[in-house]
């Protein structure tokens, strides 16, 4: 038997399935007044990466949920992938993940269960580099496979970063390069090359890990995780969230020199088009940029992606030598920074 691509049985790939932000804004409208909740520290005023709640002896509880359908046709490696993505969140709040809880839908009728139990192991891999245990889940019978995880973890509330406190002058980092949306429809449409398989595979299935060690530097005023909105909608709403603007410096963004190998051939995530439509409005272009590949790659939906830090240049040192320590030196050079708010919310130089 010829082995099964997952990919050839979804409609979307990772992240790249999330619905696009306009659209998410008319889902979320509620007429509903709740009372204020003080231990809520995190909810849904504000776009971030997970809920958190204090409790009450200086620590907080955050609690996230992510799950998507399949950006890969490997089963395990889509688990792996899965889990990274969904412990992500707790990273990017600057936290310690606890424990995962599995979240699987599976067309039973379509797909044979054996498969569905590589996924399974494969999150078990990754929840294990983290330290966490998989320590239960739910599962149902879908059109699609659907696979992610609930992942509740613990921040010290000092410690707490959210996407909404960057400041005027904060230098902008990101700890991975963009373009593996690009990959994965390429390898939806059957033309990734060989060799760039593995190159994907070990950046949706590297750990945020970084984020842990991050948010313990006071000088480090905001992160997220970029990932289905791309680059620019999750720095958008980082800066509409904290009051400001953003200059990015396009040939500063780390980007996969294999991403750009398939542009010609317009490989292309459809969410990509939906993102650009969503928030085009809000972002400019300075002369020299060139704008078709921008408007390729930064709105591009990011799987597990990188971390996106805005810090203090009174600390970039300090975050650089974690970054070091982390073997992330390629990624410790400021891509943009944090701007007084200008006529765009981001400016692409």
């Amino acid at each position: 038997m010829d082995p099964v691509k997952l990919t050839q049985y979804s409609h979307g790939a990772g992240c790249g399935c999330k619905i696009a932000p306009a659209v998410l804004d008319t889902i979320l409208q509620s007429r509903l007044q709740f009372a204020d909740n003080k231990q809520l520290l995190v909810g849904n005023s504000s776009k971030d990466d997970a809920a958190v709640y204090d409790l009450g002896n200086g620590t907080a509880l955050i609690s996230t949920t992510d799950f998507f359908t399949p950006i890969v046709d490997d089963a395990f490696a889509f688990g792996r992938i899965a889990g990274a993505n969904a412990i992500s969140d707790v990273y990017a709040m600057g936290g310690k993940p606890l424990l995962a809880i599995a979240i699987l839908g599976w067309p039973v009728e379509k797909l044979p269960a054996e498969l569905a139990q590589q996924v399974l192991e494969g999150a078990r891999e990754i929840c294990a580099e983290a330290g966490i245990p998989l320590a239960g889940g739910h599962s149902i019978d879908s059109p699609e496979p659907i696979f992610g995880l609930a992942v509740s973890g613990l921040v010290a509330i000092e410690q707490l970063k959210q996407n909404s406190t960057a400041k005027e002058g904060d230098f902008l980092l990101l700890t991975k390069p963009l373009g593996v949306g690009v990959l994965s429809t390429a390898q939806k449409r059957n033309v990734l090359k060989e060799e760039h398989l593995p190159l994907m595979l070990k950046q949706l299935g590297t750990l945020n890990k970084a984020g842990e060690a991050l948010g313990k530097i006071k000088g480090v005023h905001a992160m997220t995780d970029v990932t289905g909105f791309g680059l620019l909608g999750h720095l958008i709403e980082m800066a509409e969230g904290s009051g400001v603007s953003a200059e990015l410096i396009y040939q500063r963004v780390p980007m996969l020199a294999a991403a750009k190998e398939y542009l010609p051939q317009r490989m292309v995530p459809d969410a990509t088009y939906r993102n650009w439509n969503a928030y085009s409005s809000k972002v400019g272009f300075g002369a020299g940029v060139n704008v078709m590949e921008a408007f390729t790659l930064l709105p591009d939906p990011q799987t597990n992606g990188g971390l996106l830090i805005a810090v203090d240049p009174a600390s970039l040192t300090e975050v650089q030598e974690v970054l070091q320590q982390l073997e992330l030196g390629d990624y410790t050079n400021p891509i943009g920074v944090m701007k007084s708010v200008g006529e765009k919310v981001v400016t692409v130089l």
